[in-house]
């Protein structure tokens, strides 16, 4: 299973998740988040990372334009859409993107079937709130284009294994503050994650 660490606000982070098995990085773009990064500060972190890791910038209600221009110069190489788009929308963008599907009920999981999609729960802010989605809601579904966001940590985890979710998105669940990771609960949700 793949894992991505989410809310990436330090290189110290960022390190270590990627030394713990972090297949992806996540850096928040959107202002009103807690573990909201510039553009700068996110260059800085990227350009010392080594090869083979994704590099996910996440976005709130941004244009197809500004999207681009802060993955080109931050080196993201995925944008994360975390807002209500349609496909013409994630055509129009240069760079690869992950479309957010946020449920509140289980036909919104339905939403981007065809592709590979971020699943999180419907929350009035945008990720990052601890809440857990209803995992019943996947049962007989084909999860293999799913990568799972919401509450996740160490103690739940392993709840995931019978659904074979292509991957997880954890940022709160692996935190000691907002923004700010705690390395060992970083190592063990991936150890935990990869075991699946």
């Amino acid at each position: 299973m793949r894992v991505k660490i989410c809310g990436i606000t330090n290189l110290k982070d960022a390190l270590q998740a990627i030394e713990a098995g972090a297949d992806a990085l996540g850096f928040v773009f959107y202002e009103k988040s807690p573990r909201y990064i510039s553009v700068e500060d996110a260059k800085e972190i990227v350009a010392v990372l080594p090869p083979f890791v994704e590099r996910v910038g996440l976005f709130v209600e941004e244009t197809t334009e500004v999207i681009d221009q802060i993955c080109l110069e931050s080196g993201m190489s995925l944008a994360q859409i975390h807002f209500d788009v349609d496909k013409d929308f994630l055509q129009k963008l240069q760079i690869k993107s992950l479309p957010v599907v946020r449920a509140a009920c289980r036909q919104d999981i339905e939403k981007f079937s065809d592709c590979y999609r971020l699943v999180d729960v419907f929350c009035e802010g945008y990720g990052g709130s601890g809440k857990r989605l209803n995992l019943e809601w996947f049962e007989g579904l084909d999860c293999s284009r799913i990568i799972l966001a919401g509450g996740l940590t160490v103690e739940n985890i392993n709840e995931l294994a019978p659904y074979g979710f292509y991957g997880v998105d954890v940022s709160s669940g692996t935190e000691a503050d907002k923004g700010v990771k705690d390395p060992l609960k970083v190592k063990q949700f991936i150890k935990h994650a990869k075991s699946l």
